[in-house]
């Protein structure tokens, strides 16, 4: 299905944006791991709309009702589904869009695919709103992973052309990746955070959007877990990750950055620390040959500007088959980096249970 994640433990989101609500299924997350309901909270806060001016007004309080897969908080081994019930919509500012698409929307490539029987509201199951179980899942598979000491955590590394501190790709600390996991509009660097601020400020004034980049680290990821070939660490993150509807780009370590180096510059010279076999540098992200080699990840984003903007488009109308122009009505995201960040933070989280399940009992 289009809408799963995984193969041994598969997770499937359903639902749309202005529907009664939306929700996945995880079948099945293993048995007999305390889940913190607290900390999925947290997740979801930082996913949540209406927070800050970078942020859509939509108000959503994003509080899963679990239906099945927990008893007493730990996991059954029973799939775990839950509902998030929508309660801010406001359908009517999509009325006017029906035969006029949204540039850089899915509306008239849906309307194709489906016969024009697409939900248009919202973007109904093309919606960011989406992510919001993805969250909720994600923030399940955080939990058993953190229970393993596999710790994942992220920033907005840049907005639009001001940018955050990169992780130092031979040294992260658990300590950073706790603190950014529980803030809204991750940064390490508080002045950085500023200045992108002041962009989102910016596009938001001009009735314009802004994107920007994330950067994900995890640490404690052991050597040996992926396959060669389609089940690499790179093809089945990268899968996960673009169910987030807004990333358009996609890197591991260096990424693109080694195409302009030489093998005596890419290469990541090994050692002995103790029993433990270790890199210099880190390149390859902590991936090699679709296999983890026991650096700590690193994966980068690129995330698209909104194109819901204030500003009048030109489109075309499917009804009379002119030319046409658009102004996009209703409450968006000058940016939506920050509220990305959890969503794709969720699915590499989701993506590496899956992953690791493969090769050692969880």
């Amino acid at each position: 299905m289009s809408s799963t994640i995984g193969e041994r433990i598969k997770t499937t989101v359903f639902g749309e944006s202005h529907g009664i609500a939306i929700g996945a299924v995880m079948d099945a997350p293993p048995a007999g791991y305390k889940i913190d309901f607290d900390e999925i909270l947290i997740q979801t806060a930082r996913r949540a709309p209406g927070q800050d001016p970078s942020a859509t007004a939509r108000k959503e309080t994003d509080t899963p009702k679990i239906l099945s897969g927990l008893l007493n908080n730990v996991t059954t081994g029973a799939p775990l589904s839950f509902i998030i019930e929508n309660s801010d919509q406001r359908s009517h500012n999509y009325d006017g869009i029906a035969d006029r698409p949204r540039p850089s929307h899915a509306d008239y490539a849906a309307s194709v695919r489906y016969n024009g029987y697409n939900d248009i509201r919202g973007g109904g199951n093309f919606s960011g709103r989406l992510t919001a179980p993805l969250t909720v899942a994600g923030a399940v598979a955080r939990q058993i992973l953190k229970q393993h000491r596999i710790i994942i955590g992220g920033h907005v590394l840049g907005v639009g052309s001001s940018f955050d501190e990169p992780f130092n790709p031979v040294d992260i600390s658990v300590d950073m990746l706790e603190n950014l996991n529980k803030q809204y509009f991750s940064v390490i660097s508080n002045a950085s955070k500023q200045k992108m601020q002041a962009e989102i400020a910016d596009a938001k004034k001009s009735g314009d959007s802004i994107g920007g980049e994330i950067e994900i680290a995890v640490v404690g990821l052991p050597a040996g877990i992926g396959s060669p070939t389609a089940r690499g660490i790179e093809n089945v993150i990268s899968s996960a990750v673009f169910t987030v509807p807004a990333i358009k780009g996609i890197e591991f370590g260096d990424g693109f950055g080694l195409a302009s180096m030489r093998g005596s510059e890419a290469n990541d010279r090994m050692y002995f620390d103790g029993d433990t076999v270790k890199c210099r540098t880190n390149h390859s992200g902590g991936i090699t040959g679709g296999i983890s080699n026991g650096m700590p990840l690193i994966v980068r984003c690129a995330v698209k500007p909104t194109p819901s903007i204030a500003l009048e488009q030109d489109t075309v109308n499917l009804k009379t088959r002119q030319n046409d122009k658009l102004i996009i009505e209703g409450r968006h995201d000058p940016c939506i980096v920050p509220r990305a960040l959890p969503a794709v933070e969720a699915a590499v989280a989701l993506a590496l249970l899956d992953l690791i399940s493969e090769v050692k009992p969880l």
